[in-house]
C-alpha cells in the first residue's frame, strides 16, 4: 500500500470461527499525505494505533461471539479500529455499526469483510473529542457521523487518556437507548475510575468482571477487566 506496509493473519477467537484480518506490519507506520489524520488530532505515533489488533479487541471480540443475540438489537461499536467485534457480530447477524475516527479505518474494514466473505456492514465516523463532543466527518465525502441511538454501545482500550470533559461518557450517553447497554473492555488502564465516575453522574451504574488469563495457544496473558454499564430505561 502507498505509505505503509500492511500483513494478513488468521485470528483465532474464542467461540466462533477464524477470520483473516489485513492489519498494519507493526507500528512504525505512518501515511498522512493529505493531512486528515493531523487536521482530526491524530498525531503520527497515534496514527497507527487503528491498524493493529489489540489484547482488548480480541477479549471483546471473544465476548461477542457467545453473548446472546436479541431480536432487533441495534450494535455500535465505537472506536473500532479494525473492527473484530464488530466482524464477529455482523458474521452472526446482529445490527451492528462499526465507527471510528481514522481516516483509514472504513476501507480497512471494508478489506476485512472482503477477506472473510460477509457482506457490507455499516460504517460510520464517530470523534467524541470533536467539539462539543460531537461526531463530526472528517471532510466532504467521508463517511457520515454516528447518529441515531442503539441498544448495546460496545468498544475495547477506550480510556488511554484523561478526558476531565467527560467527552467520552456524553457520546455514549448521547447514542444510547433508554435502558441501553454499555460493554467496554479495559486493560486496567489508569482512567477507568474516572471514567465510570463520569458514567455515574449520567445514571448508569456499572458491573465489572475480571477477564485475566494467562498465556495459553501462543497468546500472551492478559489482565483487564469487562466494565458493563447499563442506566435505567425510561418510560416511553
Amino acid at each position: 500500500m502507498p505509505g505503509y506496509l500492511v500483513k494478513h493473519e488468521r485470528i483465532a477467537i474464542g467461540g466462533a470461527a477464524d477470520l483473516t484480518i489485513r492489519s498494519l506490519l507493526d507500528h512504525q507506520q505512518f501515511s498522512d499525505p493529505r493531512d486528515a489524520a493531523l487536521r482530526l488530532g491524530i498525531s503520527s505515533a497515534a496514527w497507527p494505533m487503528f491498524g493493529l489488533l489489540w489484547p482488548s479487541g480480541r477479549q471483546l471480540a471473544a465476548h461477542m461471539a457467545v453473548r446472546p443475540l436479541r431480536a432487533g438489537e441495534r450494535i455500535l461499536e465505537i472506536g473500532c479500529g479494525l473492527g473484530l467485534a464488530s466482524l464477529v457480530s455482523h458474521r452472526r447477524g446482529a445490527d451492528v455499526t462499526a465507527s471510528d475516527c481514522h481516516p483509514l479505518a472504513a476501507s480497512f474494514l471494508a478489506e476485512n469483510l472482503r477477506l472473510n466473505g460477509l457482506p457490507p456492514m455499516a460504517y460510520r465516523h464517530g470523534h467524541w473529542s470533536a467539539s462539543g463532543g460531537a461526531a463530526l466527518a472528517c471532510a466532504p465525502g467521508d463517511p457520515p457521523a454516528v447518529h441515531g441511538r442503539f441498544d448495546l454501545i460496545i468498544g475495547s482500550d477506550l480510556l488511554y487518556e484523561r478526558d476531565e470533559s467527560a467527552s467520552l461518557a456524553r457520546f455514549i450517553a448521547r447514542h444510547a437507548e433508554p435502558g441501553a447497554q454499555v460493554l467496554i473492555v479495559d486493560p486496567d488502564r489508569g482512567n477507568r475510575a474516572a471514567f465510570t465516575r463520569q458514567m455515574g453522574v449520567l445514571g448508569y451504574g456499572v458491573i465489572q468482571l475480571r477477564l485475566d488469563r494467562a498465556a495459553s495457544d501462543g497468546l500472551p496473558a492478559y489482565k483487564g477487566r469487562l466494565l458493563s454499564y447499563r442506566q435505567p430505561a425510561t418510560p416511553r
